[in-house]
């Protein structure tokens, strides 16, 4: 009866220690923190703001370009100085002219996104990389995003914001 007590004291004991052996660690790291205080993101936002500057003001120009078009148009068929052909000939140049403004808008969408998508690589790969080296540091098996909203609960402990700023070098 002894033996038999002693050998579920040491099989309950092996089965503690396995099971402490493989606990996980788990910590959380909010992103959206990080990246509004790295440089790096400032001087990107800088520079998209003024490259959306030099889109927006091309884009002004045709848009003065087409209504001066427009509004001399409206004038000379007013006027009556402009024959039916004259008149057919405008109308598809405007339409022409503002098919060319949709698309530019479209194109200055996308340019504006693509250019911030390509800027924004090497600064989220940084902080990838500080990530990494916080979870190795830390024995971490796994660390979560908290600006996804993954996270139903997180104990505060487990922030590991911290340790990536200071990997990062910011406050």
């Amino acid at each position: 009866m002894t033996k038999t007590i002693v050998k579920s004291g040491l099989f309950a004991a092996m089965l503690f220690c396995l099971g402490s052996a493989q606990a996980q660690k788990f910590g959380y790291v909010n992103s959206a923190a990080i990246l509004s205080e790295l440089p790096e993101m400032k001087q990107l936002q800088s520079s998209l703001e003024a490259y959306e500057t030099i889109l927006k003001k091309d884009g002004e120009a045709k848009v003065a370009a087409f209504q001066k078009k427009q509004q001399d148009a409206a004038n000379k068929k007013q006027r009556g100085e402009m024959t039916p052909k004259e008149e057919e000939t405008v109308t598809a140049e405007l339409q022409k002219m503002q098919e060319d403004l949709y698309a530019y808008g479209q194109k200055m969408e996308s340019d504006l996104a693509a250019k911030q998508q390509k800027d924004m690589a090497p600064i989220l790969e940084k902080v990838n990389t500080a990530i990494q080296d916080v979870a190795k540091e830390g024995s971490y098996q796994y660390i979560f995003d908290a600006q996804s909203g993954i996270i139903l609960y997180a104990d505060e402990t487990s922030d590991v914001t911290k340790q990536v700023k200071a990997k990062l070098g910011i406050q």
